[in-house]
Parts: structure tokens; C-alpha cells; sequence
């Protein structure tokens, strides 16, 4: 069965982005094309990277790095969830995104965001790193208001319209993912 994780972005303490990705789950539960499991960053207390040799070459030392890297092995593809702190990316996502490399390279993902501008920039930021990582982001994407869609800016209650969005996302996602286990399947044979 084709896997993705919904991965948090953010590890900050009264976060709402934990809400967000299981609200995602809830919603993805019913689904019998894939299955979906959070994949909390914050579990993994990665410090700011402290690995000595780049990503790419795998010859992690920590044993941090050594087990977000078996969990995010595990997975298909993904579902980003990020909040957008200063007109960018969550620095807490930015850090766990660039602790690995081979691990992400020839999947897919989409991205759902949050902000004042429902975190567009910040989506459009991690569609670069994510391009970098090899990862295929597919167009369909969710973006929620800070304003609209949380109460009090804590509580996370979707609109109906924002919420509508997501299966339309997934239903993009899950055959992106599936075609990018044809193309991992290449790669290891060319090699």
C-alpha cells in the first residue's frame, strides 16, 4: 500500500500546526488508496543541523539524523504542513527538510499551508526546496487564514471552502506518489 506521512512543521511550543496535520489525517482516514500517518518533527528533536558531511552523502553521525532518517525512508510521499513565519518556510521544516536528501529524492508531495495570507509564500518557498530534494509538488494545494480559519488564532476551524480543498489535493498526490514508485524503481535499476 502506497504510504504518506503528513509532516508537521513546526516544533514551537502552543503550536497550531499540529492541529492542522491531524485534522488532515481525520479527513484522509476514510481513504482506501493510500495510507496517511502524522509524522511529528517534533518527535525527532533535531537541533539545528549538526551533521558534518552533506546530506547526499548519507554518512550521518548523529543518532538523530540516523532515525528521522529511517522514518522518512518509510514513506511514498508526503503532506507538508506549514505555517509561514516571516513571509517563508518554518525554520523547524526548513532544519528536518535539510538533515537528509536520498530519503525524499523521486517522491511526491503537496503542501498545506497557514498565515495571514494563508502561508502562499511560504508555500511558494517550499516548492523550491522541495524541487531541490528531488521531490515532485503537485499544483492542487491547501492554504488556510490565520484570520478565518482558526479561532482566536489558536483553534484551528476550518471553513467549509479552505477545507474543500484538500481532497482535491490528495486526489492529485496519490497518483503522483504511485507514478514516482515507477520512477525510484528505475533509478535503482540504472544503478
Amino acid at each position: 500500500m502506497t504510504k504518506i506521512a503528513i509532516v508537521t512543521g513546526s516544533t514551537r511550543p502552543g503550536r497550531v500546526n499540529k492541529q492542522v496535520a491531524d485534522w488532515v489525517l481525520a479527513q484522509a482516514a476514510a481513504r482506501t488508496d493510500a495510507e496517511f500517518e502524522v509524522v511529528d518533527i517534533a518527535d525527532f528533536n533535531l537541533p539545528l543541523l549538526d551533521e558534518a558531511y552533506p546530506a547526499a552523502y548519507q554518512n550521518y553521525q548523529n543518532d538523530h539524523t540516523k532515525t528521522w532518517s529511517a522514518k522518512i525512508a518509510e514513506f511514498d510521499g508526503f503532506i507538508f504542513v506549514t505555517g509561514e513565519y516571516n513571509h517563508t518556510v518554518t525554520p523547524a521544516l526548513t532544519n528536518a527538510l535539510s538533515y537528509l536528501n536520498v530519503e525524499f529524492n523521486n517522491k511526491a508531495a503537496g503542501i498545506v499551508s497557514y498565515g495571514s495570507m494563508g502561508g502562499a509564500r511560504a508555500a511558494e518557498h517550499l516548492r523550491n526546496i522541495l524541487s531541490e530534494l528531488q521531490i515532485a509538488h503537485v499544483r492542487n494545494q491547501v492554504m488556510f487564514s490565520l484570520f478565518t480559519d482558526f479561532e482566536n488564532f489558536a483553534d484551528f476551524k476550518p471553513t467549509e471552502q479552505n477545507a474543500g480543498s484538500l481532497a482535491p489535493m490528495i486526489d492529485q498526490l496519490v497518483p503522483w506518489t504511485k507514478a514516482m514508485e515507477s520512477v525510484r524503481a528505475a533509478a535503482v535499476a540504472a544503478n
